[in-house]
């Protein structure tokens, strides 16, 4: 089983998994298409973008091996945002995989979202005294 190094263990501040130490020795377990109902909590559904943010920070759309990522988080992906490549091995720790953009970003537009604009505020000429009070003699 390939370890993703630099990839989040998990969620930062809650216990949502993102990796697995070790291989299972009964097997991978299956990645299942799970439904995301509009109705999921929001912590729940935090650990989605999260989980997609960290995807696409170290994959972008290229392939990757499903390796040692949950297989519980991919399941609530897969499917949808997160595509196998070739025919989908559910149980195979070597699966190709890879992120597609395009539902990635109508999914999760806040991963996607430019800057916000800046303000320069040290532009703006406050020290102005002919706009402050035309009555004054």
């Amino acid at each position: 089983m390939l370890k993703h190094r630099g990839f989040p263990g998990r969620l930062p501040g809650t216990d949502f998994q993102f990796t697995i130490r070790r291989a299972n020795k009964k097997g991978a377990t299956p990645i299942v298409r799970r439904e995301r109902f509009r109705d999921r909590k929001a912590p729940d559904k935090r650990a989605d973008a999260g989980f997609m943010a960290a995807l696409i920070q170290c994959f972008g759309d290229e392939p990757f091996e499903r390796g040692n990522l949950d297989a519980g988080r991919l399941s609530w992906l897969i499917g949808r945002e997160v595509q196998p490549v070739g025919k989908l091995n559910p149980t195979d720790y070597e699966q190709m995989l890879r992120v597609d953009m395009k539902r990635a970003e109508a999914s999760f537009p806040e991963l996607f979202a430019a800057e916000p604009e800046q303000f320069d505020w040290d532009d703006v000429d406050w020290g102005d005294d002919d706009d402050w009070d035309e009555d004054e003699d």
